[in-house]
């Protein structure tokens, strides 16, 4: 199953550590279509699918998040580098389940 969405770029810094990461948000309807064909998840609730942002494809997995209500799709550094992508970005995305 493939889904295709736009959504902002944005950072979450550890409040414990350096170190941050970046992510984009899907939207709810997405996630809640995610969630009723994937009941079953492997750790975390997390789900393998292959991401897609303009030429770059990748695997990664997607992260619930309990505060948003949604899928988060961690943006690796070397993608947003290739796509020339910052934060705050509108990024188009297309995510496809691995199962």
């Amino acid at each position: 199953m493939r889904y295709e969405f736009e959504s902002e770029l944005w950072m979450w810094k550890s409040p414990d550590a350096p170190a941050s990461w970046r992510f984009v948000t899907l939207p709810k309807d997405v996630s809640q279509a995610i969630r009723t064909l994937t009941p079953l998840r492997n750790g975390f609730g997390s789900l393998r699918v292959s991401a897609t942002v303009g030429k770059t494809t990748w695997k990664t997995s997607l992260f619930p998040s309990k505060e948003q209500g949604a899928f988060l799709l961690p943006m690796k550094a070397d993608v947003r580098k290739k796509e020339k992508l910052t934060d705050g970005d509108m990024v188009k995305v297309a995510v496809e389940l691995d199962f």
